[in-house]
């Protein structure tokens, strides 16, 4: 799915959604009253959004997993899956499983610390305590509501942040700004402005910046042709472009896109058409991974890492959410 762009602004066809953003809204809140969440035994740091896709999740949750691993704390990612065939909880196997199966963001969080996924979440969460975990990191589900979150952080990416405030389909909001605010412990700002606030009434913001790894620095005066299957492509070339490669073509795909061999096909005449190298982003490279090995010797992953201007507040809200579970 690519974000329609009328969810950045009140358009016509924004105002003409707003009837079924009203029924999305009825469910979604019938939804929430019907169930009734569960209590686990360990704590649950959940990272999640307001909007559909694109904010910066699952690196916020890769840095979390950093966190608790130097701690050496025994937590797990628990996810649904998303674009996975997998319905039943299954640990990650990364010698095993491909995207088609678990999806394309625990191929990457597995790399980290071991991972479930699920379509039950509290199955899934269930099979992590009963291998072992000690903490549950949830990639996405702020609007879950099957078990309640010890901590639950929202992300925002500045540039995008809530689009046209408008709920699905009129707009990007899977709930509305107010509510999702109410329930949250912290906010992620994603790359902010040089004059942020430092908190809502209650909610503290940890401001992090996207940066490149290292392996970027490669790319550097280098021809590249960018092409990727993510919800905002267009971050990731500007990413590229901020690193010093210079972009001679951009291929934007599906978001979540199924790779075959024929892209790979035309990729590489284009290689050759622009004497340029091919690059992608790391969530491509977990799709691509298992089923094109040799394709994949062609092609350089950008990878980029977040750092937080205020890590001590980070891990005082985590460390705080797991004492008080323990209490």
């Amino acid at each position: 799915m690519k974000a329609p762009s009328f969810w950045q602004t009140k358009n016509i066809i924004s105002t003409l959604l707003l009837p079924f953003a009203g029924v999305y809204y009825c469910a979604s809140k019938v939804n929430y009253k019907r169930i009734e969440p569960v209590t686990l035994p360990i704590p649950v740091i959940c990272v999640g959004n307001l909007t559909v896709g694109g904010a910066g999740k699952t690196p916020v949750a890769l840095h979390i997993g950093e966190l608790l691993k130097k701690k050496n704390i025994n937590a797990f990612f628990v996810s649904r899956g998303y674009g996975g065939t997998q319905k039943s909880p299954l640990r990650v196997d990364l010698e095993m499983h491909n995207a088609m199966q678990v999806g394309d963001e625990p191929l990457l969080l597995a790399k980290v610390l071991p991972t479930i996924v699920g379509r039950n979440k509290v199955e899934a969460a269930k099979l992590a305590i009963a291998q072992g975990a000690e903490v549950i990191v949830m990639d996405d589900g702020f609007q879950n509501p099957s078990f309640t979150k010890d901590l639950s952080l929202i992300v925002v990416d500045r540039r995008l942040s809530f689009g046209n405030e408008r709920l699905l389909p009129a707009g990007p909001l899977r709930e509305k700004v107010g509510s999702g605010i109410k329930r949250a412990g912290g906010i992620v700002i994603i790359n902010p402005a040089n004059f942020m606030p430092t908190s809502l009434p209650g909610v503290p913001f940890l401001l992090a910046r996207s940066h490149p790894k290292p392996s970027m620095l490669e790319l550097r005066g280098k021809r590249i042709i960018a092409f990727c299957g993510i919800a905002i492509p267009h971050k990731f070339y500007y990413m590229l472009k901020t690193s010093g490669a210079e972009i001679v073509d951009k291929i934007s795909f599906p978001d979540h896109y199924r790779y075959k061999q024929k892209d790979f096909l035309s990729l590489k005449e284009k290689t050759k058409e622009h004497s340029a190298i091919l690059v992608t982003t790391s969530k491509d490279a977990a799709r691509m991974a298992k089923d094109f090995k040799e394709e994949m010797k062609d092609i350089h992953i950008a990878e980029m890492e977040l750092i937080f201007e205020n890590q001590d507040r980070l891990e005082a809200l985590i460390e705080e959410a797991i004492r008080a579970k323990k209490s």
